[in-house]
């Protein structure tokens, strides 16, 4: 009995497609660009000799860009992570890697397996489409674990920086200088947008609202009613620090005391259906004796509908927040 190697082709191919995005976004936009980089891109752009304000512009273009196109077809469902991942490339180049990595999918296909072309082009378009889509959604991610990760610390550093007589603006400027990406670029944004005259508080609701986080919808709310009805900002932010703190260590508390679940969860969403594809591959006529009897597609859609309702119902066990 041979096994068909066409499914680990088939895996290959897609993250061979995962590879190609992630290569040709760092070749494009540089190292400055990767999350991991010490420095943060608004000042590797500033050291390179680029202006203030091109920075700004561009910074801004790319954190508001994708939101902007959501009325393209399709793309409003890339739109939200690609926003929250701020993603360099605009809509239109997202669109055009989508179409070149579908082709190079194709190619592969082509090349790997004996499967017919229509086939061929529908998988490699779903490849194509699915992988910028895993991709953009894992940086999105990434983005917002680091932000709420780096949060507390250029909260605390703020309130130092006010205890020892700097004014808010500056403090911002100072988080800007002295944090990574991507919590680094986000401030310096802020802090070139206040010195060109728009609130600080405004500025950071906006921030907060785009990225949709709880924690820094905290922020922006102590800093505005500071800003209308005065009080120790040091001390206001040093309490919102503690909090935060206390919020991620209580979240991943609540993650390592999940994390069973969860792959217990992944298990026995994910067996069933390896089980099917592998009984297929090993006895392709296993099924033979029972799927010409009336019951037979009836009970078929009832463990799909089944296997369908475990996923939603194992995610929503697991899905604590805090």
């Amino acid at each position: 009995m041979q096994l068909s190697p066409e499914p680990i082709i088939y895996g290959l191919i897609f993250v061979a497609v995962l590879v190609l995005v992630e290569g040709v976004y760092l070749t494009v936009f540089g190292k400055s660009i990767s999350l991991n980089n010490r420095v943060n891109r608004r000042l590797d752009l500033l050291e390179k000799g680029v202006g203030r304000e091109q920075v700004l512009e561009q910074l801004r273009k790319e954190m508001h860009q994708h939101m902007n196109a959501r009325g393209i077809p399709v793309y409003s469902l890339l739109a939200e992570k690609a926003q929250k991942a701020a993603i360099a490339f605009s809509p239109q180049q997202l669109i055009m890697l989508m179409a070149a990595v579908s082709v190079v999918a194709y190619v592969g296909l082509t090349v790997g397996t004996g499967t017919g072309p229509t086939v061929r082009i529908a998988v490699a378009i779903a490849m194509g489409v699915g992988g910028v889509y895993v991709w953009v959604n894992n940086k999105a991610k990434k983005r917002l674990a680091m932000i709420e990760e780096q949060l507390p610390d250029a909260v605390e550093l703020m309130v130092r920086s006010l205890r020892v007589g700097h004014p808010f603006s500056s403090a911002i400027q100072i988080v800007a200088k002295e944090v990574a990406d991507p919590l680094g670029s986000e401030m310096g944004v802020i802090a070139d947008e206040c010195s060109y005259g728009r609130d600080v508080g405004e500025s950071l609701k906006h921030l907060a609202e785009r990225m949709d986080m709880q924690d820094l919808r905290f922020l922006a709310v102590a800093v505005s009613i500071q800003q209308q009805s005065g009080g120790n900002l040091a001390e206001i932010l040093d309490g919102l620090a503690k909090v935060i703190r206390a919020r991620f260590k209580l979240f991943r508390r609540v993650k390592a005391i999940t994390a069973e679940a969860k792959w217990s969860g992944t298990f026995l969403s994910g067996f069933p259906v390896a089980a099917l594809v592998m009984i297929n591959l090993i006895q392709p006529n296993y099924y033979d004796d029972v799927k010409e009897t009336s019951l037979f597609i009836p009970a078929a859609l009832v463990a799909a509908a089944f296997l369908v309702a475990n996923v939603f119902v194992m995610k929503s066990l697991v899905n604590i927040k805090v």
